[in-house]
This record gives structure tokens, sequence and C-alpha cells, in this order.
């Protein structure tokens, strides 16, 4: 898995809900678990932009709802570094994805964060925008 170039900040834990920014029938989902989180024990494994987690469809198409899926986060409330740079986006945004990084969806709404560009090239072809 390909490095991430810029300081992430990992503000997003179990139970945060997140906007689903993709066309695939959810709305709203929960995190629920946090794909290679290390975490010691006792400790709530947390997440940022670029992580793979486990979510639950909290609203959205009702054959959705209910159902765990995997999603990357795109976008978080919290500032990251970049560079000498400090980032931050107005929500917490994710977009679900297949066992093999391809997107659900076929289309993408909002703007995209620049670190998932070589993790996961084919959410950042179909973005609108790349911040």
């Amino acid at each position: 898995m390909q490095a991430i170039p810029a300081r992430i900040t990992k503000t997003l834990m179990i139970n945060s809900r997140l906007v689903c920014d993709d066309n695939s029938g959810a709305k709203i989902v929960q995190i629920i678990g946090v794909i290679g989180a290390k975490a010691r024990l006792r400790k709530v494994p947390s997440a940022g932009i670029g992580d793979v987690v486990r979510v639950s469809i909290k609203k959205g198409k009702s054959e959705m709802v209910g159902k765990k899926e995997l999603a990357v986060i795109t976008r978080q409330k919290k500032e990251f570094r970049r560079g000498k740079m400090r980032i931050k986006f107005e929500d917490n945004a994710c977009v679900l994805i297949d066992d093999q990084n391809l997107p659900r969806g076929t289309e993408i709404k909002g703007c995209i964060s620049r670190e998932l560009a070589d993790r996961f090239p084919k959410v950042i072809s179909i973005a609108p925008s790349v911040v």
C-alpha cells in the first residue's frame, strides 16, 4: 500500500457518522470498524483521510439500510498538514468501495482530497474536483 504524503490527523472514531458522497444509494453511514488499525488495548481505533473503514448504512435506499460495506474517507472537518499548509473541509465524507478498491457508484458529488491519488486512482478519476 502506498504512503500518504501529508500528515493526516486521525479524528474519526468508531460510531462517527459520515456523508456518503457517491450515487450508490447510501446517504448517511456510521463507522463500525477501521481496516488495518493497530490500536492499543482498550483504545478506540480512529481513522483519517485515505483510510479504509467498515461502515453500516443508516440512511439511503431501503434495500441498502442496515448493510455493511467498505468505504474510504475522502474529507474530514479536522484540519491536517500538507507541507506548510493546513487544509480542512466543511464535512466528513466517504465513498463506498468494493474489495478491489473500486468505487461502487459511478459519480462523486463533492471534492476529494489529493492524498487519495496513489492508493485509489479510480476514485480520483470519477471525482469532479481534487483539492
